[in-house]
């Protein structure tokens, strides 16, 4: 290792020890001055890197009134079993700021559950934030199974599929769905849900009582055609079909009815669990999103949404 590696390293490590002492054992940045032999500027300015560095992760656990608000109203007009609103940042493009935290919190109240459970989980770029944020946790009495193939098409490992990423955090027994995300056809798909295997993890999907789910838009920067699931005609084809938005690949329309339609007969997830054996909660934000949460939501495709105060209020209006 270069010199100028180990000091990145040994920064690195006083970052992650100030930013301990601070946010989890309550010292002042002048006990962690004392304490770690430094000034009371350095102090200030480690606590900050752990921040900016990532090292450190802060969840905000008093709700605030207008959000409270806001779930409730979402709650009361969609019949929801789960409605959570986290605070908007106006400046912010992020789909996933304040959701991954609220996600992940929300993932590990099921998994401290002490009765055994299944827990379904699909795919995206927010889910996969909200993993990223859980705490290693020690459960393998639960079952948690991908509703997603975790095959692009390339044939290289789908990015944002994440069982393996909660595989690596949670001892949990987990269950990959070892398929593409899309067959080349109907009937491929259904040879390859006839395997024994793949029946099982369909099986066990089928009777999670809580799944978690990302929703994706359908606009020309959609994130079926940008990660190459399905082509640009096919996107064109899908917009014209009425086609809003989609949940673990399965398309559907401004009612939320599923379309007929070539990706829909080639879609090799596991469909989407039902709602009367559980509750299936999306993590969904974004102006460019609403139409397609406002359908799942009516259709009731979902009967769970943790989103931020602008998504709620456009559902709301």
């Amino acid at each position: 290792m270069s010199a100028r590696q180990e000091t990145t390293t040994s920064r690195l490590d006083d970052a992650a020890r100030a930013g301990w002492l601070y946010y989890v054992a309550g010292n002042t940045q002048e006990e962690i001055a004392t304490k770690m032999g430094i000034s009371r500027q350095s102090a200030q300015r480690l606590v900050s890197l752990s921040v900016s560095e990532g090292l450190v992760k802060v969840r905000l656990d008093h709700p605030i009134g207008r959000c409270m608000d806001l779930a409730e109203r979402l709650r009361h007009r969609y019949g929801l079993e789960l409605s959570e609103v986290v605070p908007s940042d106006p400046a912010s493009t992020s789909s996933t700021l304040g959701l991954a935290e609220a996600g992940a919190a929300e993932i590990e109240r099921c998994l401290k559950s002490a009765e055994p459970t299944i827990i379904a989980i699909g795919t995206g770029r927010t889910l996969k934030a909200a993993i990223e944020q859980l705490q290693p946790m020690e459960c393998p009495h639960h079952k948690v199974v991908s509703l997603t193939g975790n095959i692009a098409p390339d044939g290289s490992a789908a990015f944002y599929n994440v069982i393996f990423n909660v595989a690596d955090t949670v001892k949990a027994r987990s269950f990959p769905m070892p398929l593409p995300v899309f067959a080349s056809s109907a009937s491929e798909r259904e040879l390859l849900h006839a395997q024994p295997m793949i029946a099982a993890t369909l099986d066990l999907a089928a009777r999670a009582s809580t799944t978690f789910v990302g929703v994706g838009h359908l606009d020309d920067d959609a994130p079926l055609l940008l990660d190459g699931f399905i082509t640009r005609d096919e996107q064109l084809e899908l917009a014209r079909s009425g086609a809003v938005g989609e949940i673990c690949g399965w398309v559907y329309d401004a009612e939320g009815r599923l379309i007929d339609g070539p990706t829909n007969a080639r879609v090799a997830s596991a469909p989407i669990p039902t709602r009367e054996n559980g509750v299936v909660i999306a993590l969904a934000m974004g102006r460019r999103k609403a139409a397609a949460i406002r359908a799942a939501l009516t259709s009731r495709l979902i009967n769970g949404l943790i989103t931020d105060e602008a998504t709620a209020t456009l559902l709301l209006a």
